[in-house]
């Protein structure tokens, strides 16, 4: 899996979604909820961090397997969505068989 672009592409994918969701549903609500800031700024910084990763991958498997701008741009909308990433995934792995 991670010996090509979109292989590795995959894995930040997923990486990323999970940051993003941690970051939303565990780290901001004990912020917002507990009081507590330290978990955001934790996660924060490794899902922004994975965020870069996610683009930089993006743009590459891009390259490598040739897909059209319709498919990096909706690459690049997804991550801003909840289970984006996930949906992106499977998008990939189902015109891929």
């Amino acid at each position: 899996m991670l010996k090509t672009a979109v292989g590795r592409f995959r894995v930040i994918s997923l990486l990323e979604g999970l940051s993003f969701l941690i970051l939303l549903f565990i780290a901001m609500p004990i912020k917002y909820l507990g009081g507590w800031d330290t978990p955001v700024a934790i996660v924060g910084a490794a899902h922004g961090g994975l965020f870069v990763l996610y683009m930089l991958a993006l743009l590459l498997a891009t390259i490598q397997a040739r897909w059209n701008l319709k498919r990096f741009i909706i690459g690049a909308i997804v991550s801003f969505v909840p289970f984006g990433t996930f949906w992106f995934d499977k998008q990939i792995r189902q015109d891929a068989a």
